[in-house]
């Protein structure tokens, strides 16, 4: 397989590196995958020009081709000049940058040409979109895979945009029963690349009442159609993920062409489960007590929350892996609120990197939780500051996917946060 990484900072990003990857195929690149688009800031020299602190759109593209390496070179450099890359010094601002990271088993090193990319295991706006193409590849000459490379550099958050269409959720039930508003949600999630958009059709609240799956599918489907429709023709576009707990409803939705189905009962269900064996969806398996939330329901008080769940997640992963589960499809949810109180909430908010140690990937979804109110007076509708600066605490400890109800506000935050993190670093 090569893996080829494409970066932008000037002009309209996403469209050159749509661009870049419509030559590619032109040229004969088979794709076989296209990861997530992130956002990291330049890498700038000591002596960059200010105006060169440009943040960068980011992603990898897998597949095939029947070119030589050289050749492979010399086609993304064309391709390069192609978009209106020009010469220029080192690091300054460019419309396209395509690099070789792997390509198949090959190790080059020449001059001008070393493969695998001679950056890819200490840079995390490549490892981060090589870790949602497949987790477990091992980078030739090298022996730790992707993710476990992923763990020295702190992976980029994918944003993953909550679109509750329910009249009884905790916090915006019933907000997009007006078409028109959740279309301009729709639109504002994807102008402002939030990879993820999360549809739930039932709510899980306590006193929730449950919903039949037919009336579950009869709202998700043309929010579903929604988005497949803003996402026709392009390469990079919004994930679809759908929150349910029912098979019947994820049956439709994976036959509709979602790409994440978010299991609030962490694969419990052997329907849910055959499903999952059966697809290719990427999964997000969340721990609960109880669903839905039952408050006198919770984990014990006697032994760490974190411990518990780390015997949760270990029992799990071997079982899935025994049911015949890729587990570079599985990312876990610790399931903050479910069953968890307070205190347990924050132990296990305070504990991604060892939740993050089983190897797969880390869902964390606090968003306007009730465990806030025990420092926070304002009601669920007004705490996203609050889920914000809980948001900024999770990336400087390494997560891979953060839920929220205000994404938008996230992915700005974040910008300003990764450009002082990484001058931190540096």
């Amino acid at each position: 397989m090569i893996y080829l990484g494409l970066g932008s900072n000037l002009g309209d990003r996403k469209s050159s590196l749509e661009g870049a990857i419509a030559r590619l195929i032109t040229r004969g690149f088979i794709v076989s995958g296209v990861s997530p688009v992130i956002e990291t800031p330049a890498m700038l020299s000591d002596n960059a020009r200010p105006e060169w602190n440009k943040p960068y759109l980011n992603c990898v593209v897998s597949g095939h081709a029947s070119w030589t390496p050289r050749e492979g070179l010399g086609i993304a450099k064309e391709i390069e000049r192609q978009l209106g890359r020009a010469p220029g010094e080192k690091w300054s601002p460019r419309p396209v940058d395509i690099d070789i990271l792997i390509w198949n088993d090959e190790i080059v090193d020449e001059e001008d040409l070393r493969i695998p990319h001679s950056g890819l295991c200490r840079r995390n706006f490549v490892l981060t979109p090589l870790l949602h193409l497949q987790s477990d590849l091992i980078v030739p000459g090298q022996s730790n895979s992707v993710f476990q490379l992923s763990r020295s550099v702190k992976p980029v958050p994918l944003w993953m945009g909550i679109l509750n269409i329910t009249p009884d959720s905790f916090s915006d039930g019933g907000k997009w029963n007006d078409r028109s508003l959740l279309a301009r949600q729709i639109d504002s999630f994807i102008e402002n690349n939030v990879q993820i958009i999360d549809l739930g059709a039932e709510s899980t609240r306590p006193n929730a009442v449950p919903v039949p799956p037919q009336e579950e599918w009869r709202r998700l489907e043309p929010v579903i159609k929604m988005v497949q429709e803003r996402n026709a023709g392009k390469v990079l576009k919004s994930a679809i993920s759908v929150d349910s707990r029912n098979w019947r409803t994820l049956e439709k939705a994976v036959a509709c062409g979602i790409d994440i189905i978010n299991d609030v009962t962490g694969l419990t269900d052997p329907d849910v489960l055959a499903l999952v064996r059966s697809c290719a969806c990427d999964v997000v398996a969340m721990h609960s007590v109880s669903i839905p939330v039952n408050p006198s329901l919770k984990l014990p008080t006697e032994e760490s929350a974190l411990v518990q769940l780390e015997r949760w997640i270990a029992t799990k992963l071997e079982a899935w892996q025994t049911a015949g589960i890729d587990l570079n499809r599985v990312i876990i949810d610790p399931g903050i609120g479910f069953g968890t109180n307070p205190l347990q909430a924050q132990e296990l908010l305070g504990n991604c990197r060892a939740l993050r140690a089983h190897g797969v990937r880390l869902l964390i979804g606090h968003s306007r939780k009730s465990f806030m109110g025990s420092f926070s007076e304002h009601a669920f509708a007004d705490r996203d500051p609050e889920t914000l600066g809980i948001s900024m605490s999770v990336c400087h400890q390494g997560v891979d996917v953060i839920r929220v109800h205000d994404p938008v506000t996230h992915v700005r935050a974040y910008r300003a946060w990764s450009h002082v993190e990484q001058g931190r670093e540096t």
